[in-house]
This record gives structure tokens, C-alpha cells and sequence, in this order.
């Protein structure tokens, strides 16, 4: 087992490049079954969850491999079209191969995704957009047993704009005959980045990044080299790190265009931060102020995965902030590990309040989630003495190496080996 110790109170200096992103990549990964020729993605981050879609494909035949900082996949071995429960519960991206697996054989077999338990996040979106285009699902124990010998475009209307669901029936559009419009669509940049990548291969989609996304099914995949973005929550995390502890750092390739709602509330706090075509560069020279009420969104809204490390940075701020949750039910479960460091936090249902405090104080605590393990390290940059931040299989998830990146800004932390218990 690993984890992290930080010794806080020390300003941030210096500059790291934000890693590719995690929500742009898992359904790239995904996306590479429609391929008909080798794809490499350069600077893939090496995440967990990245070592989870590898595990996938490999499973279904697929030849994955690292060259260096890129991820080659060649999925001309493909040779099954079945994902074990083990493998599906590693992590909950892993719906997303469905539509994929439906488009490129016109069958899967799979049993319900796993992930950060956050509360509810059902894939009944998904089976009924798919269903929607043609395929018959049913479930016998636990396993969806999809068949599609043969899918058809129309429009798709969600009742909510889910991303996983977009990103499916993208996929899986792009087996089937004739044009599907998906309306009600999810607008995040990682969608952007998914239909950019799948044009690459030679799909024809448009209007990602608005409510409605055109899909013309029936063309044929070729492979291709490609970078997806820059990690948005990433960078957020970073801003927030400093916003705790202080300094003046430079996040590389960071596009505040996909992370305005997180800036605009820093600035609102008392942070300094400008943007270039290089990246970001922010400065926090004072204790921070509250900010007005914080409520997460479907982008371009607050990112629900921005709340967490934004409530770490504003622990001793001066007067209060209110969060108001609207996207996970179960997304307070790091409050109670920074209140053991001396944070002033009520929660409400989906309602957090938070307090600001002169100080915080390092203590052990344990991640318990992605996001509200990255909460806990931006917290511990402002806190007085030693944090020790344990569970860290969480933050691997969504972090290549959050200890090396936060090194290179002048942060105190260091990631050790501990005898499991």
C-alpha cells in the first residue's frame, strides 16, 4: 500500500504540464474497437483507469502496448466480444465500451460497471438509446446480454444530458446505417475531443459541444495518431493547490476555456490568474475570501468534479460558502476527513457550508474517493505540520502522479511505501 505525506504551509513556485485527460481518454480507449488499423495516443496518461481499458481490450484480443509517453492499440485481434464482472467493476467508464463492442460485432455480453461509489449513476440511458437504435438487451443474473445484428440511425432524445450516455450512442451510432441525431446531448469538451478523435478514424460527427450531435453511420475506421486534451480537473486540482498554500505557479497546455467556472470562482476569491495559448499562470498572495454559492452543473455549468478540491481551497477563507450538489448524491464523503484537520464544514442533504478557519492542522486521513482524495492533498498544502494521506488507490485513478506534479510547483510531499495490515 502507498501513501502520501505533506508537510503544509509552504507557498507554491514553479511550472508542470497538465496530463491528458482522464474523461477524454477512457472513451477514446473505447473508441479504438471501430478501428480497422493501429491507433496511438500520444501522452496518454498512465492511470489506473487507463491500466483498466488496457486490461479490456486485451481481454477482448486486442494488442495494447506502451511506447513510451504513447499508447498504441491495434484492434485487429478482437476476438470476443464478453467483458468479465471483474474486469467491468474495476472501474464505471467501462459502460462505455458497450456501444462500441454492439458496433463493431453486433453483440456483447457484460455485467454492470464499477467506480467510486458517489451513489446512484444508472446506465438506463444508455440501454434505452441503444435499445432505441435496434439492439436487444435483457439481463439474466447480473449480465446485459446485448445483440445487434443490425443497427439503425434516428434521432435519440435524452432525458437528461448525460456524458457516458452521449458517448455510447456515439459509438454506437457509428455502426449503424443511416444518421442518428442525438438531442439533449451533454456538451462537455471531453465530447469535443471524442468526436475529433473519431473523425480522425474517419467518422462524420458534428455538433459535439452543443445539445444536439450528428452522427452519419456506415463509414469506414482507419487508424490514426492523436493527443486528446488536457486534463481539466487536473488543472483545477493544481489551481487549487495553490489557492491553499499560496505562490505563484504556471500550469502548461491548461485551456481555461474548459475550466471558466473553476477560474472565475478563484478570482472571486482573491487569486490573480491569466490566460495564454502556453497555458495558465495564477498567483495567490493573500488569504482568500468566501465566494458566492457554488453549484455544480452539466458543463458549461460548475463541474461536480471541480467541488471537492474548490471546498479544500476555500477551508480558510474569510466568511462562508455554500455547495450545493446536484449531480452525485454521495459527493460530501470527504468532509468528514477535513474536519479532522480542523475545517468548519454543516452538511445538509446536498448541501455543504463551509466556514472558514485561520488554521488547519495536519492529521491522517484516507481518501475516499478520486476527487475528495485530491481534496484532501489540496488541503494538506495549506494546513500547519505532517498530513499523511492514505488509500491513495483512489487519486491513481484520476492522477498520474500527483505527488511528482505537485514537487515540481514546490510543494512538500512525498509518496511512501507502508506494510499492509
Amino acid at each position: 500500500m502507498s501513501q502520501l505525506t505533506i508537510t503544509g504551509g509552504r507557498a507554491l513556485r514553479g511550472e508542470v504540464t497538465v496530463q491528458g485527460a482522464k474523461n477524454s481518454v477512457l472513451p477514446i480507449l473505447a473508441a479504438t474497437l471501430l478501428a480497422r488499423g493501429p491507433v496511438e495516443l500520444l501522452g496518454c496518461p498512465r492511470l489506473r483507469d487507463v491500466d483498466a481499458s488496457v486490461r479490456i481490450l486485451r481481454h477482448l484480443g486486442c494488442d495494447a502496448r506502451w511506447e513510451g509517453s504513447s499508447l498504441v492499440v491495434d484492434t485487429a485481434g478482437l476476438n470476443r466480444c464478453e467483458i468479465s464482472d471483474i474486469l467491468m467493476r474495476e472501474m464505471r467508464s467501462s459502460a462505455i465500451f458497450l456501444g462500441a463492442i454492439l458496433a463493431r460485432c453486433g453483440q456483447a455480453d457484460l455485467s454492470y460497471p464499477g467506480g467510486c461509489e458517489l451513489g446512484p449513476r444508472p446506465i438506463d440511458l444508455h440501454l434505452s438509446g441503444l435499445r432505441d437504435l435496434g439492439a436487444e438487451i435483457r439481463e439474466e443474473g447480473g449480465v446485459l446480454r446485448c445483440r445487434a445484428p443490425r443497427l439503425m440511425g434516428r434521432e435519440l432524445i435524452l432525458s437528461m444530458p448525460s456524458v457516458g450516455a452521449t458517448e455510447n450512442l456515439m459509438l454506437a451510432a457509428c455502426g449503424a446505417e443511416g444518421t442518428t441525431v442525438i438531442s439533449n446531448a451533454a456538451r462537455e469538451p471531453e465530447i469535443v475531443d471524442l468526436q475529433m478523435f473519431l473523425n480522425a478514424c474517419g467518422a462524420k460527427v458534428q455538433g459535439a459541444g452543443s445539445s444536439s450531435v450528428t452522427v452519419e453511420g456506415g463509414r469506414t475506421f482507419h487508424g490514426c495518431t492523436y493527443a486528446c486534451m488536457p486534463d481539466r480537473i487536473v488543472a483545477s486540482t493544481y489551481l487549487c493547490a495553490l489557492a491553499s498554500a499560496g505562490g505563484s505557479v504556471r500550469l502548461l497546455g491548461a485551456r481555461e476555456r474548459h475550466l471558466a467556472t473553476v477560474t472565475a470562482a478563484l478570482r472571486e476569491a482573491g487569486c490573480a490568474i491569466a490566460s495564454d495559448e502556453g497555458g495558465l499562470t495564477a498567483v495567490c498572495r493573500q488569504r482568500l475570501r468566501a465566494v458566492r454559492a457554488v453549484r455544480t452543473a452539466p458543463y458549461p455549468g460548475f463541474p461536480t468534479d471541480a467541488q471537492a478540491v474548490l471546498m479544500a481551497a476555500l477551508l480558510r477563507s474569510r466568511g462562508t460558502t455554500v455547495f450545493e450538489e446536484n449531480i452525485f448524491e454521495n459527493r460530501y464523503r470527504h468532509v468528514d476527513e477535513l474536519t479532522r484537520m480542523g475545517a468548519r464544514i454543516r452538511v445538509s442533504g446536498r448541501t455543504a457550508v463551509v466556514t472558514g478557519v485561520e488554521t488547519l492542522h495536519g492529521a491522517p486521513v484516507r481518501c475516499t474517493d478520486l476527487r475528495g482524495g485530491a481534496a484532501l492533498c489540496v488541503a494538506a498544502l495549506g494546513a500547519e505540520g505532517e498530513t499523511q494521506v492514505s488509500e491513495i488507490c483512489h487519486i491513481d485513478r484520476g492522477y498520474e502522479d500527483i505527488a511528482r506534479d505537485l514537487r515540481a510547483l514546490g510543494a512538500d510531499i512525498v509518496r511512501v511505501e507502508t506494510e499492509e495490515r
